[in-house]
């Protein structure tokens, strides 16, 4: 056990961007227990297990045959989506479109919010560009300011900009008027990306997405995800939309078999699951309200509104997340995505993906027996001298989780705007020590 616990951490420090994948986690941690995944943002509604036989049953001429070429591909998700194949490109992984995009259509520099998903910030910076960053103001929510991100933007000269709506960590969503409003006001920019890749998990706004404004626009790119969204991360499968002239240079680029023949399958087999597929989506929605409510009645952590299937916390004053993070995943089997390695965030945060009731019950039982101490769950109680958050420990009898269930959604927390003045500005490796020990 104790070998099997050092192994993880190491897993854990060597790996610098992100997470550990599942598959090197479940070869350290071998058969001792099951884990329950509240790292990588899937959808756990879809595909549905009629699906999943489905593939099963093909599995031997998906893997033994090539699948068709990308143009058949894409051809049948736009049949399915509605959109012209001459504004799409599909990619292996919105990772790959990501690549392709700072390779093709990035210049000298790029602006982002941070923190924001890693490649936007990690890919420019490996091939040279300067990457500046706008911090995020934790006092206001983490909610991006449109007015004071575009100051920013001239201020530092940016001739590329990146929006995560949903933003990644932390689920911030900017309503269609303020991210069209967004793109007008950077019109003169080469390009402004707006990365959809959790969008379709919103309910605030009956249709958020810029899609249909892309097109028409001569800088702008709006990727999406497929993985996410179908819960099928391994199949490596996303798509952007853009002008055919910017859509048509970035398909150029891309190899004719660039996405594999589980892509082609499940691509195919959309049309007839479409119900399902929205079905999964209200299930999640459901399911973040009320993980947000379990959450919320944790002493001393901070709940963040979010409109992506994963939420962001933050823990309790003086709280370790990495040895939280450790601590849950060797005693409860429970793995949680610690934001330590996420540039303009810090260990004492914690992305957690929306899950069903049952498992959220399993990780609120964990939390608070790593956390606090109190015996809701089996597993051992804290070592002398290892308690997470210091303090008298709970009395004896005194439920940290009270027995009556909230009867209703809970009301999403206020979060108002940041002022709009001028945000302080961070470029380069020195500046990303500075954002996360400033965190």
């Amino acid at each position: 056990m104790a070998e099997a616990g050092s192994n993880v951490t190491e897993l854990f420090r060597t790996s610098t961007a992100h997470s550990p994948s599942y598959a090197a986690l479940s070869r350290v941690t071998g058969d001792r227990q099951p884990i329950t995944d509240f790292c990588i943002p899937c959808n756990p509604y879809f595909p549905t297990p009629e699906m999943f036989e489905q593939l099963g049953d093909r599995l031997r001429d998906i893997l033994t045959y090539y699948p068709s070429g990308a143009d058949t591909i894409t051809a049948e998700l736009c049949s399915v989506l509605g959109l012209n194949p001459q504004t799409v490109a599909m990619g292996n992984g919105s990772t790959e479109l990501i690549t392709w995009i700072d390779h093709l259509l990035v210049r000298e520099s790029l602006a982002v919010p941070v923190p924001t998903f890693g490649r936007w910030t990690d890919q420019p910076m490996e091939t040279g560009k300067r990457v500046d960053m706008f911090p995020l103001p934790e006092s206001h929510g983490f909610v991006l300011d449109p007015a004071t991100f575009v100051d920013f933007v001239r201020s530092r000269g940016s001739r590329t900009a990146v929006i995560c709506n949903p933003n990644n960590p932390d689920g911030g969503l900017l309503p269609r008027h303020a991210v069209l409003a967004l793109l007008d006001q950077l019109q003169d920019l080469d390009l402004v990306v707006v990365d959809e890749s959790f969008l379709e998990f919103a309910d605030a706004e009956a249709d958020a997405s810029v899609v249909g404004d892309a097109v028409l626009r001569p800088n702008t790119i709006v990727l999406r995800s497929l993985g996410k969204n179908f819960g099928l991360h391994g199949v490596r499968f996303g798509y952007l939309v853009a002008n055919p002239g910017l859509a048509g240079l970035v398909r150029a680029a891309l190899p004719k078999w660039n996405l594999n023949s589980f892509a082609e399958t499940v691509v195919f087999m959309l049309k007839e699951y479409r119900p399902e597929y929205a079905h999964s989506l209200r299930l999640v929605q459901r399911d973040r309200q009320e993980m947000i409510w379990q959450l919320s009645r944790l002493p001393g952590l901070t709940v963040y509104p979010s409109q992506g299937n994963f939420v962001y916390v933050r823990l309790p004053e003086g709280a370790d997340g990495a040895l939280l993070r450790n601590r849950l995943l060797e005693e409860h089997g429970v793995l949680v995505r610690e934001c330590g390695n996420k540039i303009g965030s810090s260990s004492r945060y914690l992305r957690l993906v929306v899950r069903p009731q049952p498992d959220v019950q399993r990780l609120v039982a964990g939390l608070e027996r790593t956390l606090y101490g109190t015996p809701h769950t089996s597993g051992p109680a804290p070592l002398p001298g290892q308690d997470l958050v210091p303090g008298p420990a709970p009395l004896p009898g005194q439920d940290l989780v009270p027995a009556t269930r909230h009867p209703g959604p809970m009301p999403t927390p206020a979060v108002h705007p940041s002022p709009a003045h001028a945000m302080p500005y961070a470029s380069g490796t020195a500046a990303v020590d500075r954002l996360v020990h400033g965190a």
